[in-house]
């Protein structure tokens, strides 16, 4: 349909729409089922099967699989149905892990879907975009995404960037009334339409969804604009080139084995099934995998405590955070400004809290009138809507009898200037007796630029300097007391003038007091901060000494010489303030363009650095800053769109809390990585040290692909959910630059793998020494049937220490400084499961008969059993003396 071409009624009765009420609550949902959801078809998601052969693209899958077709092939036929259930087996808990991962990111998708503004049942309420369906009547703003196609009812002053669609830059002007008689009229051309995926950039507009989800213009063109990219993490990537470095090296050491083994003529087929189980075992394959299950449920958890990251890369970038720069208003304060103060020329008066049906003083009623008008904001039955210091208006507004329903109707707007960063100022043009009346309010000293005259004792005179003086006097003593103040203007005009034409020859009425009290918890979170190595940041549009005063009261600030402006920033070459950067605790008086001068300035002294925004012109600091954060309240969807994390309580104590739960995953991904570490170089040593030494094989192919599959999954994997240390925060931020293997790391895997190695092999060397062949007797008597029991059970002991070995050192792995009683035995209730289950398999697998046959291994006495378990105890009880050591050596230095 070519809506362009219809008139606004036509609009209305062919979706049988009134403008005024919208549609009802029962309407929309018939016509969600008759329509669908309003969202772009996107990529078909992978099936169960599909997720499962994926699992089987690798080259070592490819060597194993060749390795059960020979065993097969030469009658090994319990080896091949071992291998072929390992690999099964290894692809399944991958398609597990994979789908979680899907699941958790699919619903952080969810969570961060646009938000549009709807009128139904006569109300303006807020939905997710796609619950939008054809014949709504959507309310448009600035920094809003357009959720459908839109015919416009109403625009003033409507831009809209639709570069998505025409691929130009420059935002089109819309006109709701604009009247369209050519059928092939562009799409960039249509002015009385608005289209699915574009941006208000300015002015605000109505309009009637004509269209949705694919009957879209983009839809038609089927342009997915918000495809997520499955690109690995850095951290990923790191650990996929170090499982490759691992795999080569470890490759390189089955060769040799395998060299070594046929110059000492051993079983040419047991080698080479041994070799290739190595090479599977050794080579962490499950890294990527781990990492990414473990980030996605990492970033559901977060999106519990209220923030939402939509780039999992941000979990990494988080524990590095050294500054955190934080908007005032929503943020760190309540967000429920109040006026308490209001001033006209020579009268300066409180706001009692609590009253209603005050009386004022002419000039008053003239002040307030001016800021009612002048404000978007609604406020019915106790709830406000609209921008908090707008409600905060009219709720003064109904203090004093003078109500905006009320003043609408008389007075109604035919045009206006929006408030922008760079002026400061919004202006409205009403109605006003048989001409106009414009109504400015703003920022003091901007407004006392464009004023000419005042309002004094009822008579308009000239604005001289004295009075200018005592305006400023007066808006400085309110800012002292951490008043936010407002001034108001006005003139009459017999005629519709242009926007820009409105803030010229102004009369000043007067200004307001109002105050945002600091939230509660924010005090405990920038301590917990400054424990944590992190600096906090206020910025503020306020004036320099309401926000010092706010500063002070929450210990971001100690005295007004750590605070700077946005002129005096101006006035500093981008050299000399990056020099002097670190000074300051405190921006005020500052424009979105200030915000990347300051993330610059700070990242310049290699800082990294978050920062927070809510308006259209904060997207270049959230892009340009290492973590962007939105607010979800107030945000706009283009702060939205150009941040990495998203707060749905806008409040400052959550981004101390990201934080604190980004060092926790890295950690918990750090411990997962060197746990496997530590498993599989245990394994590797075992090995390859019983060929140097020409004895027996202590461990077959099917027991080294069984240990990889109990210890390199669950346990691994509980590892990356550990629960979260709090004393994270004690420390300093991480380096980004710092080595996955920095602070000891390495060290404890290359320990950790020499203890469950050589125990292994000292375990095994003790089973053959209770009978009676010597461990080298391993070519002659090979034949022997008391010779091969003898291998049997050294082989089940060491097969047994190897496992249980692996399965508790991972408790070790949970700190690398408390242990294992002071991080809680049991509070990593997945592990325990994980340890148990390990333990209870390989029970089974050596006492149940027709599973000890097909691994070549036997039931334990109860004495072996006390044996092995000792052993398999050792790497645990000596990584707990290291840490206790560790700790003493701390507590001296002390």
């Amino acid at each position: 349909m070519m809506w362009f071409l219809k008139s606004q009624d036509e609009v209305f009765k062919e979706f049988n729409v009134n403008p005024d009420f919208g549609l009802s609550n029962e309407e929309a949902a018939k016509r969600l089922n008759q329509y669908g959801m309003n969202k772009l078809k996107g990529k078909p998601q992978k099936s169960i099967l599909s997720l499962f052969l994926s699992q089987l693209n690798d080259m070592l899958i490819y060597v194993l699989l060749g390795a059960a077709a020979i065993t097969f092939f030469i009658g090994e036929y319990s080896d091949a149905v071992i291998i072929l259930l390992v690999v099964i087996l290894n692809a399944v808990i991958g398609v597990v892990q994979e789908y979680k991962a899907e699941k958790a990111v699919e619903a952080l998708q969810k969570m961060s879907t646009p938000k549009s503004l709807v009128r139904r049942n006569g109300e303006v309420i807020e939905i997710n975009s796609e619950e939008v369906v054809p014949g709504d009547i959507i309310i448009l703003d600035a920094g809003r995404f357009i959720p459908a196609d839109i015919r416009l009812t109403e625009s003033a002053n409507l831009q809209i960037e639709e570069s998505a669609l025409t691929g130009e830059s420059v935002p089109s002007n819309k006109d709701a009334n604009a009247n369209i008689t050519d059928p092939k009229t562009p799409i960039g051309d249509r002015s009385n339409m608005a289209f699915m995926s574009t941006l208000v950039t300015y002015g605000r507009g109505e309009g009637v969804v004509v269209a949705t989800a694919m009957d879209t213009e983009i839809g038609k063109i089927a342009k997915i604009l918000d495809d997520d990219s499955s690109d690995m993490t850095p951290l990923q990537k790191r650990l996929d080139e170090l499982g490759r470095i691992l795999g080569f090296m470890a490759i390189g050491i089955c060769v040799l084995i395998f060299i070594i083994a046929l110059i000492q003529k051993r079983d040419i087929m047991e080698m080479f099934l041994t070799a290739i189980s190595l090479a599977v075992a050794a080579i962490p394959e499950g890294l990527a995998a781990i990492v990414a299950i473990v980030l996605a449920l990492g970033v559901t958890r977060m999106s519990k405590i209220n923030a939402i990251v939509k780039k999992l890369p941000a979990v990494e970038t988080l524990g590095s955070v050294n500054i955190v720069c934080s908007d005032k208003t929503g943020t760190l304060t309540q967000n429920k400004m109040t006026v308490t103060k209001h001033y006209t020329y020579g009268l300066l008066s409180d706001v009692p809290p609590t009253s209603n049906n005050l009386s004022a003083s002419e000039a008053t009623n003239e002040l307030i009138k001016t800021l009612v008008l002048c404000s978007d904001a609604t406020f019915d039955n106790g709830q406000g809507t609209g921008d908090p210091t707008e409600v905060a208006l009219v709720v003064l507004g109904y203090k004093y009898n003078i109500k905006k329903e009320d003043l609408n109707k008389e007075h109604k707007r035919v045009s206006e200037f929006p408030f922008d960063s760079d002026r400061k100022l919004m202006s409205t043009l009403n109605i006003e007796g048989n001409g106009y009346r414009v109504n400015t309010k703003g920022a003091i000293d901007n407004l006392l630029k464009i004023c000419s005259h005042v309002l004094a004792d009822g008579k308009i005179v000239p604005l001289t300097d004295d009075i200018k003086r005592e305006f400023l006097k007066v808006a400085e003593e309110m800012s002292d007391s951490a008043l936010r103040v407002l001034g108001a203007a006005f003139k009459n005009t017999q005629s519709i003038i242009k926007p820009e034409e409105m803030e010229k020859d102004l009369i000043l009425i007067g200004m307001v007091g109002m105050i945002d009290p600091p939230r509660l918890e924010v005090k405990d979170s920038i301590r917990e901060a400054k424990n944590a190595g992190i600096i906090p940041i206020m910025i503020t549009g306020d004036h320099k000494n309401t926000a010092v005063a706010i500063a002070k009261e929450l210990d971001i600030a100690e005295s007004i010489e750590q605070s700077i402006t946005g002129a005096e920033i101006d006035e500093m070459s981008d050299e000399e303030f990056a020099n002097n950067i670190n000074k300051y605790r405190v921006f005020a008086r500052v424009s979105p363009e200030h915000k990347v001068k300051i993330v610059r300035a700070f990242k310049a002294q290699g800082n990294i650095v978050s920062m927070t925004g809510d308006g259209v012109n904060d997207a270049p600091s959230l892009k340009y800053a290492d973590i962007g954060v939105a607010m979800g309240i107030t945000g706009t969807d283009v702060a939205k769109g150009a941040s990495d994390m998203i707060l749905t309580d806008d409040n400052f104590t959550t981004i101390v809390h990201a934080i604190e739960e980004g060092r926790n995953i890295y950690n918990n991904i750090k411990k997962a990585v060197i746990y496997l570490l530590s498993c599989n170089l245990g394994e590797v040593i075992s090995i390859f040290l019983s060929i140097l030494l020409k004895w027996p094989v202590p461990l077959l192919a099917t027991h080294l692909l069984w240990i990889n599959l109990i210890t390199d999954s669950l346990p691994a994997i509980s590892l990356g959910v550990d629960p979260g240390d709090h004393d994270v925060m004690k420390q300093k931020p991480r380096d980004p630059k710092e080595s996955f293997f920095a602070k000891g790391a390495g060290i404890r895997a290359v320990i950790g793998g020499l203890l469950i190695g050589l125990l292994t092999l000292t375990v095994f060397f003790y089973g053959m020494s209770k009978s009676n062949y010597p461990i080298g007797s391993v070519i002659s008597d090979y034949e022997n049937a008391d010779y091969q029991n003898a291998l049997t059970h050294a082989r089940t002991m060491a097969f047994v220490v190897l496992a249980a070995s692996q399965l508790f050192y991972s408790l070790a792995m949970r700190s690398s400084t408390k242990s294992i009683f002071q991080v809680g035995l049991f509070k990593n209730k997945y592990l325990i499961g994980s340890i148990c289950a390990g333990l209870l398999l390989q029970f089974i697998i050596i006492s149940v008969p027709f599973l000890a046959k097909p691994f070549k291994v036997q039931s334990l006495t109860l004495g072996d059993w006390g044996l092995v378990i000792l052993f398999a105890l050792i790497p645990l009880v000596f990584n707990e003396i290291i840490k206790l050591f560790s700790r003493l050596a701390g507590n001296n230095k002390r």
